[in-house]
């Protein structure tokens, strides 16, 4: 039985002995190209061709925290090669240590990832992307200056003004009242652009009338939409769904004004009706002339002026 396990672990080592060979061969070549690499590096910082001064914190623990992997992690494989126990050795405890501290930094580095990506590339391009997020951000040191600087001329222009002004005094004499700048007078504008304003509003009225509605369904090709109702109920129908929609999403009741009551209950009466029929809704704004509900509002307010003065003579 011996026997056997012993022409067993023989053919085995025949079979991998080449390929162990090969191996090692290759874990030769790199060691001495890692050598080369790493001698080079420590010269080059001695000489201060690499700053290591204004690094990153955590790679350089990543870096120490490896090299001690390797360290320990060579250690195992040449006592394991020697024939020498590894059971209870420290070297595994500080392996299983290295191990747990790299796996928690690991949030850490994929925080600091997209930071360390554009250190890289800006080392090895030597400029800065044009279209860094980073690079958009507010600076406030540069508003403080400028608030500064700003209040720095201001407060020199002042001061050369007051000094100024001091010395005509003293010179003649007479008291020189200060220099006020002309500001252009803006009420006019806003008038105009007021009138301008109510002008097109006007106008946007007009285009959504009844009127100009029944003109486009007669003369346009369009397909007309039949309505049974007119504008001012349709107008109180949408506020009314909204209401409801309203009610029904957030399960609450909207208390109902009397200026709604008010509406609800002039829309059912017939004076309504015959406004309606008789009244034809302004599009004067569309030919360029007055509105008529300005007339119609001077015309409430002196049929209200009469009727309080007869009320008076009464």
């Amino acid at each position: 039985m011996e026997q056997l396990q012993v022409e067993t672990c023989s053919s085995q080592i025949e079979n991998e002995l080449p390929e162990f060979l090969q191996q090692f061969s290759e874990i030769d070549g790199s060691i001495n190209l890692v050598l080369n690499i790493v001698t080079k590096m420590i010269q080059d910082i001695q000489n201060g061709l690499i700053l290591t001064d204004k690094g990153l914190s955590i790679l350089e623990v990543k870096n120490m925290m490896m090299l001690q992997y390797l360290m320990n992690l060579t250690y195992l494989v040449a006592s394991k090669c020697c024939g020498k126990s590894i059971e209870n050795d420290l070297a595994i405890e500080r392996l299983v240590e290295i191990r747990t501290v790299l796996e928690r930094i690991r949030p850490i580095d994929q925080k600091l990832k997209y930071q360390i990506e554009k250190l890289i590339k800006t080392a090895l391009t030597g400029e800065v992307d044009e279209n860094d997020p980073s690079r958009f951000k507010a600076n406030p040191e540069n508003m403080l200056n400028k608030m500064e600087e700003s209040d720095n001329s201001g407060s020199d222009n002042e001061k050369e003004e007051v000094q100024g002004r001091k010395v005509k005094e003293i010179k003649s004499g007479v008291y020189v009242p200060p220099k006020l700048a002309a500001v252009h007078y803006e009420d006019d504008d806003k008038q105009s652009t007021r009138k301008a304003k109510e002008i097109e509003r006007a106008r946007k009225r007009a285009l959504h009338s009844s009127v100009i509605q029944e003109l486009k369904d007669e003369y346009l090709d369009t397909p007309v939409e039949i309505i049974h109702s007119n504008s001012f109920k349709a107008k109180t129908s949408r506020r009314q769904q909204e209401k409801r929609e309203y009610e029904e999403t957030y399960f609450t009741r909207l208390p109902t004004s009397r200026k709604d009551k008010h509406k609800s209950r002039q829309m059912m009466t017939v004076g309504n009706l015959g406004d309606q029929l008789t009244h034809f809704e302004d599009i004067s704004a569309l030919e360029g002339g007055h509105s008529m509900s300005k007339k119609r509002k001077a015309k409430k307010t002196n049929l209200k002026k009469s009727k309080t003065k007869k009320r008076k003579f009464q």
